[in-house]
């Protein structure tokens, strides 16, 4: 996929809007725990700072719902962009009103300004027209680097950069270098070529198992939607999640792999509990004899070792969804374990998905990875094949 890069267009001198993925996990106190998303800005935001520009930030934060709320304020994130930039970092009134305006029309080079949350404003997730020229107003550049949000068609991601010719806009070196691994990995990538897929439905990864498919060696199925998987096989899964309006997709999945001479794999052992809880009677299960009233929360330490063998010709690995239900230390085995054989292989290692990303981070893998993305959605989406709205904008012509 040929982007427009940052180093192709002139932007020195100039007003730059840079649209990033602040969307960082935080405490209850509301102190920032991850800053990764933060730091992977720092590139590009440096970069304009090193062509004396004036840059306006933009970024959403959790899930307000509608209008400003305190909690989701870009307050925070302002004060670790001043400590990482050693530079003030100006936080915006409001989104967009007239003292917005004002602070944006006065940046001078090298000043920084940080809109509040973008999903304040109810025209953001509608793409709303009106409020996409309002934006674009604040600067003379575009520039696209929250790769989290590129698969969203909204406002401050795709409806802006319409109002910018080719000349003004570009992917930022987040954005491009996202884009670049996964394109290369997905359809260029060195044999055998192993994807990983967990998490808890199979409903959101459905297309990307699709496409994935017929472009994989061998495939890796873990976490919850695994057992749609298993009732589609015929096994008795307990009070497992299920998705039964699926089980016929998963079916065809797995026909599908064995037609192509894909290497499916599923557990033949998990951790059930009686009860969805840290503090749950468990116990290791074959995928034969789950109890009726229990439910799967892990996968078991055969299917451990089976995934660890899996692996061990690997030249490529793309991991998306976690093995189980990593966030409770009694169902965080299966992922942990495979997260250590991923760390530990030659092969090339691409993790996507922030579940998966936080997974690796708590497993102490993260500095072995060859590339964590810092999308999820986004990067399910480019697996299915698909041109991001976010990214389309930016496709050189």
């Amino acid at each position: 996929m040929n982007l427009i890069q940052l180093q192709d267009i002139d932007i020195k001198n100039k007003k730059v809007f840079i649209r990033c993925d602040f969307n960082v996990p935080v405490d209850q106190y509301g102190n920032i725990v991850d800053d990764r998303r933060i730091k992977s800005a720092l590139g590009t935001i440096n970069y304009c700072l090193d062509h004396d520009c004036s840059i306006v930030l933009a970024s959403h934060f959790g899930r307000p719902k509608g209008g400003y709320e305190q909690k989701f304020s870009l307050s925070p994130i302002a004060k670790r962009l001043h400590k990482l930039l050693s530079t003030e970092v100006i936080l915006a009134p409001n989104v967009i009103c007239d003292e917005t305006i004002a602070i944006a029309n006065k940046l001078q080079n090298g000043q920084i300004m940080l809109l509040e949350n973008m999903r304040f404003e109810t025209g953001e997730m509608t793409n709303d027209e009106k409020f996409s020229k309002t934006l674009s107003g604040l600067a003379d550049v575009f520039i696209n680097d929250a790769f989290g949000v590129s698969h969203r068609a909204h406002a401050s991601v795709a409806g802006i950069a319409r109002h910018f010719d080719h000349t003004c806009k570009a992917a930022g070196f987040l954005l491009s270098r996202e884009i670049e691994f996964f394109h290369h990995i997905v359809e260029q990538p060195k044999r055998p070529f192993v994807s990983i897929v967990g998490g808890s439905k199979v409903s959101g990864k459905l297309e990307a198992l699709h496409n994935l498919i017929k472009k994989v060696d061998k495939i890796i199925i873990g976490g919850g939607m695994a057992f749609t998987f298993l009732k589609a096989l015929g096994h008795e899964v307990g009070k497992s999640l299920v998705e039964l309006e699926l089980v016929e997709d998963a079916r065809d999945i797995i026909d599908e792999a064995r037609a192509l001479g894909v290497k499916l794999y599923l557990p033949v052992d998990v951790i059930v509990a009686d009860k969805f809880d840290s503090e749950a009677v468990a116990k290791n299960s074959t995928i034969q004899e789950i109890p009726r009233d229990w439910i799967g929360l892990d996968i078991g330490p055969a299917t451990t070792l089976l995934y660890s063998q899996v692996l061990k010709d690997a030249n490529t690995i793309l991991w998306n969804g976690p093995m189980g239900v990593y966030e409770m230390d009694k169902f965080s085995k299966g992922s942990y374990k495979l997260s250590h054989e991923v760390a530990r292989s030659f092969a090339t290692t691409v993790i996507g998905g922030g579940d998966t990303a936080d997974l690796v981070r708590r497993a102490g893998d993260e500095d072995d990875m060859t590339f964590i993305s810092t999308g999820g959605g986004a990067s399910l989406e480019l697996m299915e094949g698909k041109v991001l709205p976010g990214v389309e904008a930016l496709v050189k012509g």
